[in-house]
C-alpha cells in the first residue's frame, strides 16, 4: 500500500517537532486556553488572532473571569477579529461552564459538542490535545494535505467531501499521541504544504504523494464555488452636536454584526450623492428627527470593506447641529463602544 497510517503519523511528528512555532497555548494542556485559541483562530491567521489572545488571558484568566464580564466588554476586545458570534458563543459557553459545570470543562469529544459554539473542529482539538481522545481534527489545512498525499478530488466543502476526509483522518491518527498527531498535519498544511508554491521538492512525505506524482497538486483541494458576493451600500450618518455629541446605534437581528454599535445607517440599492441622499425618505426622518443643518461627505470615494459574502460600499456623512444634544454619546467616548473595525478605522481619523 502506498500510503500507510504509521508511515503518514511517523513523518509529520517528526517534522513537527522539528518544526513547530513556539505558541502559548502549546505550552499548556488548559482546556479553557485550548479552547480560546481554537475559537480565536476560525476563520483568523495565527499572527493576527495572538494578540488577541494574549488579552483574553490577561483580561479574563479564568473561564469564570470570563464568564463574568459583560457581553460589550467582550466585543470590545474582540473588535477587528470580525465574525463576531464566535465571541458571543465564547460568552455563552463559558457562562454554562461556571454556572451548570461548577468550572469544570468537559472531558469528551461529545460532551464538548454541547458547548455553544464548538463543532466538530473544535471538539476534536480539545478533546485530543487535552485528554488524548483520539479523534481527528479537519480544517483548511487537514484538508489541503489530505487532498493532495491521497488524491482526493472530492469537493472539500460538500457533505460526502465532509464525511471522506473526517474518516480518512481518523483512519490515520496516531491514537497514542493524538493531540500531536492533529497538531502535526495543521501545522504542516499552514507552513509547508500551502496552498500556494508548497516546497514539495523537499517534503517529508513527497515519495509518498499522489499529487506530487501526478503533478496535480496546484489543482487540489478542490472546492464547490462559492456563491456570488453580494454589494451593499451603507451610508452612515455621523451626527457632531454642538456640545461635542453624537449617536451610535446598537445592531439588532441576526445579521451581520449583530448588538456592536454603528452610526445611524441608511442603506440604499446602489452608490449615491448627497442630492439623491436627500431624496431617501429614511433621510429626511433622521434630519428631521435631530435638526440637521449641515450635511457634507467625509470621504469622496467609498470604502469598500470585504466579508466573506457581501461587500459593503461605505460613506460617512458628517451631519451638524447646532444645538445641544442631551441624550447623545459624548464623543471622546466613542472608542469605548464595541463597533466593527470599519467603524473603528472612521472614528480614529476623524474624531
Amino acid at each position: 500500500m502506498l500510503n500507510t497510517p504509521t508511515f503518514f503519523a511517523k513523518k509529520l511528528i517528526l517534522w513537527y517537532l522539528d518544526n513547530k512555532r513556539d505558541m502559548p497555548w502549546r505550552e499548556t494542556t488548559n482546556p479553557y486556553y485550548i479552547w480560546l485559541s481554537e475559537v480565536i483562530l476560525q476563520q483568523t491567521r495565527v499572527a493576527q488572532g495572538l494578540p488577541y489572545y494574549l488579552n483574553f488571558i490577561t483580561a479574563y484568566p479564568t473561564v469564570q473571569d470570563l464568564a463574568k464580564a459583560s457581553e460589550d466588554d467582550i466585543l470590545k476586545r474582540w473588535q477587528g477579529l470580525g465574525y463576531y458570534s464566535r465571541a458571543r458563543n465564547l460568552h455563552a459557553s463559558a457562562k454554562y461552564v461556571a454556572d451548570e459545570l461548577n468550572g469544570v470543562f468537559p472531558t469528551t469529544y461529545k460532551d464538548l459538542l454541547a458547548l455553544k459554539g464548538v463543532g466538530d473542529y473544535t471538539a476534536s482539538a480539545i478533546a485530543s490535545i487535552c485528554y488524548n481522545e483520539p479523534t481527528a481534527v479537519v480544517d483548511g489545512n487537514v484538508y489541503r494535505v489530505l487532498a493532495r498525499v491521497f488524491q482526493i478530488d472530492t469537493p472539500i466543502n460538500s457533505a460526502t467531501g465532509v464525511k471522506e476526509f473526517k474518516q480518512l483522518a481518523q483512519e490515520l491518527i496516531d491514537t497514542s499521541q493524538a493531540g500531536t498527531f492533529n497538531q502535526a498535519v495543521m501545522e504542516f498544511g499552514a507552513r509547508h504544504c500551502t496552498p500556494q508554491n508548497p516546497d514539495c521538492e523537499n517534503c517529508v512525505i513527497n515519495t509518498h504523494c499522489m499529487a506530487y506524482k501526478n503533478n496535480t497538486v496546484a489543482q487540489l483541494p478542490v472546492k464547490i464555488k462559492a456563491a456570488k458576493v453580494k454589494s451593499r451600500y451603507f451610508n452612515y450618518m455621523v451626527l457632531v452636536s454642538e456640545d461635542n455629541k453624537t449617536l451610535l446605534n446598537q445592531r439588532t437581528g441576526k445579521g451581520i454584526w449583530y448588538k456592536l454599535f454603528e452610526f445611524p445607517l441608511i442603506e440604499t440599492t446602489s452608490e449615491v450623492d448627497l442630492d439623491q441622499l436627500q431624496q431617501v425618505e429614511a433621510f429626511h426622518k433622521f434630519k428631521e428627527e435631530h435638526a440637521i443643518e449641515s450635511i457634507s461627505l467625509y470621504n469622496e470615494n467609498q470604502i469598500i470593506h470585504k466579508l466573506s459574502h457581501q461587500h459593503l460600499n461605505t460613506r460617512f456623512w458628517i451631519c451638524s447641529v447646532s444645538e445641544a444634544f442631551p441624550t447623545g454619546i459624548p464623543i471622546k467616548e466613542v472608542e469605548t463602544y464595541a463597533v466593527p473595525v470599519l467603524i473603528a478605522d472612521f472614528v480614529s481619523e476623524f474624531f
